[in-house]
């Protein structure tokens, strides 16, 4: 009986909610269609205003547009309007100036039929002219012509000479006053450079441990360092001979090394020599750094102010060079500033005018074809390379820069105790060019010049020809090489010419 009445309840159970589920889903269906409804009617309500709206604005576009097009329309016809008046006004110019052609052109044929009846006078007047003076219009034009050249000529050479003459006193006392300046604000000192290095020694022992057994430390030290050494009676003393002045250098600290470690032989000989070399190459940087950094020289690359530093230890006619080049570069400086020219310029020339000579015993060529060798591998300027070129007169100043250069090194080698070499000296050796010269047979004069850098030979053209002058030239300077002691090269210029003088009397 229960089992009949829960099967009973379940089933009026499930019939009520499938009622009550499907009253559920119409009454939801209803309520979404309605809102469907609503929605679309919103919709339809907002597409009538923006039609609206769209059709409001497009009239306004369409005014706007027929406003523009009204404005544009009155501009182009004020522009036609002022094209046609210019127009007008350029046809009434041209007219204008078509009239004053037509009365130029009358007035052209006026004035030349009046400048024909003016020559046509002229003519019957210089006629009339040459009559009485009996003179042709030509020889009257030559006889004012000669008579003006001469009178003006005359006043002109005077003048001429006048000014050049005036000139010369002024510079010459301008000049003096200059220099004179310069070499009063210039300090420098008197040389004493030579050929030789003396090393001192502890005590005469040293002298036997120098050169070693058979002299074996001797001759190493001797072929490593490219120097020589001279051991003699000298109490305490031996000297270090050799041209090559930095190699001196060199060996004259690597001995003295060797003789405070006390321990000679080979193999020390060459530690201290690599130690001593490491040691100069320093002083070398050291010395062309200062020499840059007292002259305010910036744009030097540092193997240039290696090679400059290298001057430190090279001598000429006992005047040390580095000193030398920068006594002349304070000199020049002093003297550019007077005149106005370019005083970098002037120091670099200056600087580097010797700096051929850093390199000259180690290669071949003058110290002026190597200085300009080393300026051009460092692209320096073209005014700096002319001074290098032109300090012993090979060449032409290019530049007042370069003047001042060569001037410079002229007054710095010529000052009292600047150089050891004496007049007598001098004069000797000139003296010893000339006469190797002139020794040989068809010379007729010869000249040294250039402070003995230069022999120039004239020959006897009649007595000589080119290729006999050729072998002249080689001959002389082999002379030169066998029988005179010289720095650097000296130059055997053959001169051959013909003259031929005549007078008309």
């Amino acid at each position: 009986m229960n089992s009949l009445f829960l099967v009973v309840a379940l089933a009026v159970g499930l019939a009520v909610g499938y009622f009550l589920r499907k009253f559920q889903a119409k009454s939801r269906i209803g309520t979404a269609e309605r809102r469907a409804e609503k929605l679309l009617e919103e919709a339809r309500q907002k597409e009538k205003e923006v039609v609206l709206q769209a059709k409001d604005q497009a009239i306004k576009i369409t005014e706007e547009a027929k406003k523009q097009e009204n404005e544009i329309r009155q501009q182009i016809l004020r522009i036609q309007e002022r094209l046609e008046k210019k127009e007008t006004d350029l046809d009434e110019r041209a007219k204008e100036l078509e009239r004053g052609k037509k009365d130029l052109e009358a007035k052209n044929e006026d004035l030349k039929k009046l400048k024909d009846e003016l020559m046509a006078g002229k003519d019957k007047q210089l006629e009339a002219l040459e009559k009485i003076a009996k003179l042709s219009r030509e020889e009257a034009k030559t006889l004012l012509m000669d008579h003006t050249e001469k009178f003006v000529k005359d006043d002109m050479l005077g003048l001429v000479r006048k000014l050049v003459a005036q000139a010369r006193e002024d510079a010459e006392r301008e000049a003096r006053e200059i220099v004179t300046h310069a070499i009063e604000r210039v300090s420098a000192e008197v040389s004493s450079e030579t050929t030789t290095s003396t090393v001192a020694l502890p005590n005469e022992e040293m002298k036997g441990r120098i050169i070693g057994k058979e002299g074996r430390n001797i001759k190493t030290f001797e072929q490593m360092l490219g120097v020589e050494v001279i051991v003699d009676e000298t109490p305490d003393a031996v000297i270090i001979s050799g041209f090559n002045s930095v190699r001196r250098y060199v060996a004259k600290v690597t001995l003295e090394k060797l003789i405070k470690d006390g321990r000679i032989h080979p193999a020390k000989v060459e530690e201290a020599y690599e130690k001593a070399k490491k040691e100069v190459g320093q002083m070398i940087k050291e010395a062309g750094e200062e020499a840059v950094y007292e002259l305010g020289i910036t744009a030097f690359p540092p193997k240039l102010v290696q090679l400059i530093g290298r001057l430190k230890f090279r001598s000429s006619y006992g005047q040390n060079v580095l000193k030398h080049s920068l006594e002349m570069a304070k000199m020049g400086t002093l003297i550019a500033e007077e005149l106005g020219a370019d005083v970098q310029v002037v120091k670099q020339g200056a600087l580097l005018h010797d700096i051929g000579k850093a390199l000259d015993q180690d290669m071949e060529g003058t110290h002026v074809e190597l200085g300009v060798q080393i300026a051009k591998k460092f692209d320096l300027p073209d005014k700096v390379i002319n001074a290098i070129q032109a300090h012993h007169g090979d060449v032409e100043h290019l530049s007042i820069e370069a003047a001042i250069v060569d001037a410079c090194d002229n007054i710095s080698g010529a000052r009292p105790g600047a150089r050891k070499d004496s007049y007598e000296q001098y004069i000797k050796r000139l003296e010893e060019l000339e006469k190797i010269a002139n020794s040989f047979e068809g010379v007729e004069k010869s000249y040294a010049i250039q402070a003995g850098r230069e022999i120039r030979v004239f020959v006897e053209p009649a007595k000589m020809d080119d290729w006999a002058a050729m072998k002249l030239a080689r001959e002389v300077a082999n002379r030169i090489q066998q029988e005179l002691k010289y720095p650097g090269e000296i130059k055997v210029q053959v001169i051959r010419e013909l003259r031929v003088v005549e007078y008309a009397r």
